[in-house]
């Protein structure tokens, strides 16, 4: 059932524009042949939860939300609770949780889509609020909006472009054995689609032609801004590119775009993997390469329009914040065990804080020049699973800090593997270490979510680390 009363009014939770929009909504779904709408809410790992609801509730959550259980905010990867659910009190300090009550998904009425692979389906974003009508305040869309907010009022805005690395392959077997289901469940089994390193032959691209013909049929359909779409390097390995966005619908867009591409596979026979490097044999590490720069009323902010350059000020001091909180918000753009493994010299993954004009080996790549109206940053260090409100979120705060601060970024490199800058975290474990300890990232996050990110990944990491790998019972098991 929906949350009681006019809930979303009651606690002024919508502009004026999202009102005109949520009207227009509730004609839409009562004229169409629209039959259910998925309310949908990105979770702290960026995964897509939500509720399926029939055409006539969803008119009625357009004043009153609907009902969810943020109980799914504090599991980990592997959906194992990071705390006790049903104390007394809990150590996240959020009091609205204890007991596991309902919390309210407030649909957000600009983000709605027909889902073309689902029939009479449509599909919407939404905010996750508790009954009192205060945010929660650890939902990763609401970090990124008070991000969005405060860069507002430094006068700037946010362009983003995304890119995207991920792995498709054959579906042999889904294991769906009571025996493989698991808490996690045994992965599929799968085989590749093609072979590998042979980068950007058009022989390899046509092989895969009917799988990126599926894909952007449906993401095009979807409205998402498609521009490139590339066979990568390992086998079955993608790249799908999109025109550029403002911040916050690139978030919504790429968690939009990771649902859908894992859907859209597994109804055609197919398994999608953002993990960035699967323990498949000849796989290349994948990365989300995420292109950035600040507007003011449209113009370019980091254009320099001197002989200086390659950045304005503005982009030089921003590229100084990223640099100088690489190490702190490294837990934010890459926060899996495995995200890590990817970062090894010459391997197209940094694992130095250091950038450089046009040189990939960096981690921050700068494009453009004097007089470039395209100029921008490309930081190359993301996971492909990484949360995108958060990964965003963490680029917003570093930059801020080094505009406000006017942080040098010292010179560019140019053999970025072999350069004296300092080493980005190698772990999970390290990158927890670096978050705890950078103030800035804890204040611009605020208490409540910084302890519980941190509680969060500091469990995942527990877990790890208890479990008894191939590489420990290999080495160990026989020679003692």
């Amino acid at each position: 059932m929906t949350a009681n009363g006019e809930f979303i009014e009651k606690h002024g939770l919508w502009t004026a524009e999202q009102q005109l929009q949520a009207k227009a909504l509730a004609e839409l779904v009562a004229k169409s042949k629209i039959r259910n709408i998925r309310i949908a809410w990105g979770d702290q790992h960026g995964i897509v939860r939500g509720k399926t609801v029939t055409a006539a509730e969803f008119v009625g959550c357009l004043t009153s939300g609907k009902d969810f259980q943020l109980v799914t905010a504090i599991f980990d990867t592997s959906n194992h609770p990071i705390v006790p659910p049903f104390g007394a009190e809990n150590h996240l300090n959020i009091p609205e949780m204890i007991g596991l009550p309902d919390g309210v998904l407030v649909p957000d009425p600009a983000t709605f889509r027909i889902l073309p692979w689902v029939d009479s389906t449509g599909w919407i974003l939404s905010d996750a609020y508790f009954r009192n009508g205060k945010p929660c305040p650890i939902s990763t869309r609401h970090i990124l909006r008070d991000q969005l907010q405060k860069l507002a009022g430094d006068g700037f805005e946010m362009t983003v472009g995304l890119e995207f690395e991920f792995y498709v392959y054959k579906l042999i077997d889904p294991r769906l054995d009571a025996a493989d289901s698991g808490w996690p469940p045994a992965p599929p089994e799968v085989t590749n689609i093609a072979h590998g390193y042979q980068y950007l032959t058009d022989t390899r691209g046509d092989e895969v032609e009917p799988l990126f013909r599926l894909l952007q049929d449906n993401l095009e359909a979807l409205g998402l801004p498609l521009a490139s779409m590339e066979d990568e390097w390992g086998p079955g390995q993608c790249e799908i590119t999109f025109a550029p966005l403002p911040a916050m619908q690139a978030a919504d867009a790429a968690l939009l775009f990771r649902m859908a591409v894992k859907q859209l596979c597994r109804r055609n026979g197919y398994h999608a993997s953002f993990m960035a490097l699967p323990k498949i044999a000849n796989s290349f590490p994948s990365g989300w390469h995420m292109h950035q720069s600040l507007t003011v009323k449209g113009e370019n902010a980091f254009v320099e329009n001197g002989k200086a350059g390659p950045l304005s000020a503005t982009g030089m001091h921003y590229l100084g914040g990223l640099l100088t909180h690489a190490p702190g918000t490294s837990i934010l753009t890459t926060p899996t065990i495995n995200g890590h493994k990817r970062q090894r010299p010459d391997g197209f993954a940094p694992f130095k804080a250091a950038w450089a004009l046009e040189n990939r080996g960096a981690m921050l790549r700068v494009i453009g020049g004097p007089g470039d109206n395209a100029s921008r940053i490309e930081n190359r260090i993301g996971d492909p699973a990484a949360n995108p409100y958060l990964y965003i979120a963490s680029q917003i705060i570093a930059g801020r800090d080094g505009i406000a601060n006017a942080i040098d970024p010292g010179e560019a490199v140019t053999a970025a593997y072999l350069s004296d800058r300092a080493i980005l975290p190698g772990s999970l474990m390290e990158a927890l270490q670096a978050f705890e300890q950078d103030e800035v990232i804890k204040r611009e996050l605020g208490e409540t979510f910084h302890h519980y990110f941190h509680s969060l990944k500091q469990f995942e990491v527990n877990r790890f680390l208890s479990a008894v790998t191939d590489w420990e019972h290999t080495e160990y098991f026989e020679v003692f």
